[in-house]
C-alpha cells in the first residue's frame, strides 16, 4: 500500500463523518467535527515533526541518542531513519577499521612514507619518516617539507616534481645516515614522498670498493717484482738443475695469472663505478677483427683454427679501449674453453639493424641452466676446467658492464656437443653512417 493512502483514507473517513453529523444533527455540528479532526491531525504532525527535528539537531553533534519512536506512517519514516543509521554506523565502522589497517600498513613498512598535498605541504607520515627526516606528523601537518628538510639539492628535487631520479642525502651528524628520497604523483594532484635508508648498501659499496683498491695494491709491487725474477731466470741457465724448470714455468703462469686478475679487478671496478658516459671515439671494427684474431691465434698456440666470417658491418662510435677489452674478452675466453683442434669465427654484421660482434666455437657447450649465470664475477661452469685454462672469472662480467656503457647487450647461445656462440650487440645509433642501416 502507498504510504499516502492510510492518510487519505483517514481524511476520507472524517469527512464523512462529519457530513453525517450534518446531515442529521445540523451543520454547525459537522463542520466543528471537521474542523477538530483537521486540527486534531495537524498538532499530531507537529508534534512529530518537532520530535525528528530535536533528534536531528542532536545527531550533528553525535548525541542524537535513538531514533524516536512512533506508529503509522511517521513510524514507518522513523523506522527508515533508524535503518539508515544503522548503516551509517556500520560504514563509518568499516571504513575506520579500513584505515586502522592501513595505519598499520604504513607503520610496517621499513620506508619513510610522507603524503604532501598541491603546495608540497604535509597532510601526514608514517614514525619511519620521523626517524628518517626529522618531522611530526601531529605538529609539522600544514609545514611545507622544504621549511623542515633544508638541503638544496631536496629542494631542488622538490621544484622538479616531475624528476623519476631519486635524490640521495648524506647526514654527516650522528646518527651517520644516507637516504634516497623519491617522490611520485599520488590521488590527483597529491604527492608521496618516500624516504629509504641506503647506509648498509653505501657502506657495502665502499668496501667493496677499498677491496678491490686494497688488493690491487698490495699484489701489484710483488707481482711485479715475482714475474721480474722469474723472467730473469728464464734468461739464464739454471733452468737445468733437475725440477726447477717446472717449478719456474708452474710459478711464472701462476704470477700471470694473478697478474690478470688483478687488472681484471681493477677493470671491472672502474667500469662499475664511472659515472661518466664512454668516449665516443670512432672505432676500426673491421680493423680490431684482425687485431683480435691475430691475438687469438698467438694465445692458441696453433691448437685452434682461428677465422674472420662475416665483416659486413663498418665503423662504430664508442670507447677503444673499451670495446677492445670486452671483445678480446670474448676471443680469450673462446680460445681457453675450446678444446684443441677446434674452431673460433669471428663474425661482424648487422643483425636486426643493429651491429653484432660475435664469436662461434664448435666446443663442448653450455648446459643451458648455467647461461643465466655466467655473467657473474667469479661463476664457473667448471671450476677444474676453468682453473687449467687460467681464467679469472671475470671476462664475462666486463664484456656486460662495458655493453651496458654502450647501450648495448649480450646473448648466448649453445648446444652441447655443438658449441657456442656468444654476441655482442650494440644499438644502431652507434654505427657510424656508412652502412645503408644506420
Amino acid at each position: 500500500m502507498p504510504f499516502w493512502a492510510a492518510p487519505v483514507l483517514r481524511l476520507l473517513a472524517l469527512a464523512v463523518t462529519a457530513l453525517a453529523v450534518g446531515l442529521t444533527v445540523d451543520d454547525v455540528a459537522g463542520w466543528v467535527l471537521l474542523a477538530a479532526g483537521l486540527a486534531s491531525a495537524y498538532a499530531y504532525h507537529l508534534i512529530q515533526l518537532a520530535r525528528l527535528t530535536r533528534w536531528l539537531d542532536r545527531s550533528r553533534s553525535e548525541k542524537a541518542g535513538a531514533v524516536p519512536e512512533s506508529s503509522g506512517e511517521w513510524g514507518d519514516a522513523f523506522a527508515a531513519l533508524y535503518r539508515l543509521r544503522r548503516e551509517e554506523q556500520a560504514g563509518r565502522e568499516r571504513l575506520s577499521d579500513s584505515l586502522e589497517r592501513l595505519s598499520q600498513a604504513a607503520e610496517a613498512l621499513p620506508d619513510g612514507i610522507v603524503l604532501l598535498d598541491t603546495m608540497m605541504r604535509i597532510e601526514w607520515c608514517n614514525s619511519m619518516a620521523t626517524r628518517h627526516l626529522g618531522i611530526d606528523a601531529v605538529r609539522d601537518r600544514g609545514m611545507p617539507i622544504t621549511h623542515l628538510v633544508r638541503e638544496p639539492a631536496f629542494a631542488a628535487y622538490v621544484k622538479e616534481a616531475g624528476n623519476v631520479d631519486p635524490v640521495v642525502l648524506k647526514n654527516a651528524s650522528p646518527p651517520v645516515r644516507t637516504l634516497s628520497l623519491s617522490m611520485i604523483p599520488f590521488a590527483e594532484s597529491g604527492r608521496l614522498l618516500i624516504s629509504r635508508d641506503i647506509t648498509a648498501i653505501e657502506l657495502a659499496d665502499t668496501v667493496r670498493r677499498d677491496f678491490v683498491a686494497n688488493v690491487s695494491h698490495e699484489l701489484r709491487t710483488p707481482l711485479t717484482v715475482i714475474v721480474g725474477f722469474l723472467e730473469g731466470l728464464a734468461a739464464g741457465n739454471v733452468v737445468d738443475v733437475p725440477g726447477l724448470a717446472r717449478q719456474h714455468a708452474l710459478m711464472h703462469e701462476q704470477a700471470l695469472r694473478m697478474e690478470r686478475l688483478v687488472e681484471d679487478l681493477l677493470t671491472l671496478s672502474r667500469l662499475e663505478n664511472d659515472t661518466e658516459p664512454p668516449r665516443e671515439d670512432t672505432v676500426d671494427m673491421p680493423g680490431l677483427l684482425e687485431s683480435l684474431r691475430e691475438e687469438a691465434s698467438a694465445l692458441s698456440g696453433g691448437k685452434h683454427l682461428v677465422e674472420l666470417g662475416e665483416v659486413s658491418a663498418g665503423s662504430v662510435r664508442g670507447s677503444t679501449d673499451e670495446l677492445r677489452s670486452a671483445f678480446g674478452n670474448l676471443a680469450s675466453n673462446a680460445v681457453r674453453y675450446t678444446p684443441e683442434g677446434g674452431k673460433l669465427v669471428f663474425n661482424w654484421r648487422i643483425e636486426d639493424g643493429c651491429p653484432v660482434f660475435s664469436v662461434e666455437d664448435n666446443g663442448i657447450g653450455i648446459p643451458p641452466e648455467h647461461i643465466p649465470r655466467l655473467t657473474e664475477r667469479f661463476y664457473r661452469v667448471d671450476n677444474g676446467r676453468s682453473t687449467a685454462t687460467g681464467g679469472t672469472g671475470l671476462g664475462l662480467a666486463i664484456v656486460k658492464h662495458v655493453l651496458a656503457r654502450h647501450q648495448g647487450w649480450l646473448t648466448i647461445r649453445s648446444e652441447i656437443g655443438r658449441g657456442s656462440v656468444f654476441s655482442a650487440h650494440l644499438p644502431r645509433q652507434r654505427l657510424v653512417a656508412t652502412h645503408p642501416c644506420a
